[in-house]
């Protein structure tokens, strides 16, 4: 666990959690990665309500105990491995006269996720520019319940496993950090278009995670849809095995001059050749880009060295063009992947779960010709 199989120094080993409610007033979006040939630990964690988007970012020098997942203040407790976890973000520290920092405004957040499905391995995950390997990852997946506390702009949410939603993901390789130089061929053999769909889905009965990767030309080069069931009363398997849903298609409703989604339907096949098609209507979004550290995020991105004890504390403003920052985010949401809260209705049942999307370039069978392309 200490020494990687390679000597590549985009190696990783991170996370995901999202926790958001069901009427799309909430959504945080948190995580931790550690990067052993960069010598690198961080973590983050967002909360978007309304058109404010808090970040709280954290990075340190990778230690030798890789038991211990925290990050300034920010942590991950593992209670019970693949079954329940505890995600903390600790209060601003008091500014000296008893007040927490900004009269209390700031992100914090005391939960506990708890799986309601066992996990799921995603497909292996490998990408190359050219004949150079540039990501090889493997991931699994897994839906549940929160509960707890969330408190941000001296606004306290409580988080009920009847009200709220929690999915993760898990996944470690290689892949890219910023800061290495690919050389000059790889100006040459930059991809004309990507599209992404990641959607993992938590009904009463089921879950379904459903993923799509697909080049400019509609060319397939990720591809899943498989429906999990709950866990059997005392063991961690499914009581049931898992049952795969056929080659997915999604037809997303985008917000006119944008690519960004506002409805969607995704077309899957059961084993009985059964067409089901499941709705999704989005409910709220935040940006990977903005404040999550996902590339092209400006200042901050995963794995890379920031100093010893570095954290750091912002509010986005998304939907106010007069703010400094509106320009730099506007780009970040354009060109970055977006994950969005959204409820899913599949045979009169109803579920929730994420939405994450992303589509740059050219994408022949969604109708976009080049990067500046977007819907009528």
């Amino acid at each position: 666990m200490r020494h990687v199989a390679t000597g590549d120094r985009n190696a990783y080993d991170r996370c995901i959690f999202h926790v958001f409610d069901h009427s799309g007033r909430a959504l945080l979006i948190a995580g931790l990665g550690v990067y052993p040939n960069t010598g690198v630990i961080d973590a983050y964690a967002t909360l978007r309500t309304g058109g404010r988007l808090h970040a709280v970012r954290a990075s340190d020098a990778l230690g030798d105990d890789r038991m211990q997942l925290r990050v300034g203040p920010l942590r991950i407790e593992v209670q019970h491995p693949l079954r329940r976890l505890r995600l903390v973000c600790e209060p601003e520290p008091d500014d000296g006269r008893g007040h927490e920092g900004e009269q209390g405004q700031g992100l914090s957040f005391d939960l506990t996720w708890e799986a309601a499905f066992p996990a799921l391995w995603e497909p292996h995950h490998v990408a190359r520019t050219g004949d150079r390997l540039t990501l090889e990852g493997r991931r699994f997946v897994q839906a549940g319940t929160a509960s707890g506390t969330i408190r941000a702009d001296g606004v306290e949410h409580t988080v009920t496993p009847a009200d709220w939603t929690g999915t993760r993901d898990r996944s470690w390789g290689v892949r890219p950090i910023p800061g290495e130089q690919p050389g000059r061929a790889a100006e040459e053999q930059r991809p004309e278009g990507f599209h992404w769909v990641w959607c993992p889905i938590r009904f009463q009965d089921r879950f379904v995670m459903v993923l799509l990767q697909e080049d400019a030309d509609g060319f397939r080069t990720l591809s899943d849809a498989v429906l999990v069931h709950p866990h059997s009363d005392a063991q961690d398997a499914p009581a049931r095995p898992d049952e795969q849903l056929g080659w997915p298609y999604v037809d997303i409703d985008y917000t006119p001059g944008t690519r960004t989604p506002r409805a969607a339907v995704i077309h899957l096949t059961d084993s009985a050749r059964k067409q089901l098609d499941i709705h999704a209507e989005v409910l709220t979004s935040s940006p990977l880009a903005v404040g999550a550290g996902y590339p092209p995020a400006q200042g901050w991105q995963h794995g890379t060295w920031q100093g010893r004890d570095w954290s750091e504390r912002l509010v986005y403003r998304l939907d106010d063009p007069a703010d400094p920052a509106h320009a730099a985010v506007a780009s970040a949401i354009a060109y970055g992947v977006t994950d969005h809260a959204a409820r899913f209705t599949l045979d009169g049942e109803v579920g929730y779960g994420i939405f994450e999307h992303g589509s740059f370039g050219r994408h022949d069978p969604s109708g976009f010709t080049d990067f500046s392309s977007v819907a009528p």
